[in-house]
């Protein structure tokens, strides 16, 4: 039996990060991720927004962690050695009902305390941004909101994790949790877990994972949205994250600005759905909104479509969840089982809650030795002429480029493999590559060689996604 202070299920951005900040603590913290890598659930798909915290009652814990977590996240950022972009958003109206909704977001900003928040005529706002369309007659402006790429900081929260510490346990799925003698036994399908105190960030499992337990008083429905990604050329592509709130009150639309270059526009929304695969009627409802708020834009420079899941809380008598739901089923055991968004923006700040309340409970003393440093991949992507030949100098891998589209050397790719990539979806989720124009088309062949010869595995054995996606020979998939 592997005995720990704390076990943390689930790997996601949210276990990422509880995993970190428990190490802030002198606490011994093992992380559970049922699949072969970090960040392949809904973190794997997410729109990437950093939100001021105007969109929840002011007082409540969703809107309090908000904007103190978009506060810190230039920091946080540096600390992880993760871009971030503070591009600002933009959420426009084009009639009185939506008016009257940015209106109140307004004031829930100010009562929250959100920096530098303003109402924009239209005029104002296509001034700040001439890629929307005319007919806009109020935007609410938030300086503060900004945009960070999700698999890189939750990577990054992980690689830190480990480095201070946490063990990570992979292909390692939770099959019950009981009370023994004043701890917890964690089942699995690789050991058994014998732990002090026990943190729940399954995702879309949340729920299940805790009824191994105790019945949850919320279960959570999922939902799958589809998304667009346009090229970094796309003509008339906004500056803003682009928030469209419609006048008849139903789905809107968010454009964002990503930190790589590229547009993200979506989501469309499915209710009851885990499927990650896209849907031709919401791409088309993707290409209406956007067409109806950027009318200019070229959405001939789509490259890529992909779809997101996220879990939706709801309480059994099917009323809704508004705020992030911490369960506590027994002492020493919490369970993030109502998260949704702005469940990114706000990852750090739920780890630094519910390990605070694990030290706490555990009488834990600080961690003196934790440092919040992290150094990423180095980029070979926008070095100038020097330090492109002293990067080559240094490890001569830094010569040659596997992905054109996003300028990604093969140096990049074996420190992603070295740092725990072993598919071609977990180079993409460390380095970019295939998220250019060709979408991989040139390189992943490459990829798939360096993945079978650093694992030692046969070409053929390697998959794309980890989800069985084989590849083959030539670079095709089969399910």
């Amino acid at each position: 039996m592997e005995t720990y202070d704390v076990v943390v299920i689930g790997g996601g951005l949210l276990g990422c990060f509880a995993a970190r900040n428990l190490r802030r603590w002198d606490l011994s913290v093992a992380l559970l991720e049922a699949r072969e890598d970090v960040c392949t659930g809904v973190s794997r798909a997410n729109t990437a927004i950093v939100y001021p915290g105007y969109d929840h009652k002011p007082g409540t814990l969703k809107t309090e962690m908000t904007v103190r977590a978009n506060a810190r996240f230039d920091t946080l950022c540096r600390e992880l050695d993760v871009p971030f972009k503070r591009c600002g958003s933009l959420m426009v109206g084009f009639g009185a009902q939506a008016e009257a909704v940015l209106r109140r977001k307004y004031e829930n900003g100010l009562a929250a305390g959100v920096p530098g928040l303003r109402l924009l005529s239209g005029a104002e706002a296509l001034a700040l941004e001439p890629a929307l369309a005319p007919g806009v007659t109020l935007a609410l402006y938030a300086p503060s909101a900004g945009t960070v790429n999700p698999w890189a900081l939750g990577v990054a929260a992980f690689e830190n994790a480990v480095d201070n510490g946490a063990q990570p346990w992979l292909n390692t799925a939770v099959r019950g949790i009981r009370a023994e003698g004043g701890s917890y036994v964690v089942g699995t399908d690789r050991e058994t877990f014998s732990c002090r105190a026990l943190i729940n960030c399954a995702g879309l499992s949340a729920d299940r994972v805790q009824a191994l337990f105790r019945a949850p008083d919320v279960r959570i429905v999922p939902s799958a949205g589809d998304y667009l990604v346009l090229d970094q050329t796309a003509a008339n592509a906004p500056g803003h994250i682009i928030q469209y709130e419609p006048e008849d009150g139903g789905k809107g639309l968010t454009a964002v600005p990503t930190v790589e270059g590229s547009l993200l526009l979506g989501p469309s929304e499915r209710e009851n759905e885990t499927d990650f695969a896209t849907t031709l009627p919401g791409l088309d409802f993707v290409r209406e909104r956007a067409g109806r708020v950027l009318p200019r834009l070229a959405l001939e420079e789509t490259i890529r479509s992909f779809a997101a899941v996220r879990p939706n809380p709801q309480r059994f008598d099917g009323g809704s969840v508004g705020g992030f739901v911490i369960d506590n089923p027994a002492p020493g055991f919490w369970s993030l089982i109502g998260i949704k968004t702005p469940g990114l923006t706000c990852a750090d700040e739920l780890g630094r809650h519910v390990a605070e309340h694990a030290a706490a409970y555990l009488q834990a003393e600080r961690n003196m030795a934790f440092s919040p440093q992290r150094t990423g991949i180095k980029k070979a992507h926008g070095m100038s002429c020097e330090q492109r030949r002293a990067a080559i100098a240094d490890d001569p891998d830094y010569g040659e480029v596997l992905c054109r589209c996003e300028d990604i050397t093969r140096a990049e790719v074996l420190q992603a493999i070295r740092r725990g990539a072993v598919t071609v979806d977990g180079i993409k989720r460390r380095t970019g590559a295939t998220m250019g124009r060709c979408q991989g088309s040139r390189c992943q062949q490459r990829l798939v060689q360096l993945l079978a010869q650093e694992g030692n595995i046969p070409a053929c054995a390697v998959t794309k996604d980890g989800r069985g996606s084989e590849i083959l020979g030539g670079g095709h998939e089969t399910v």
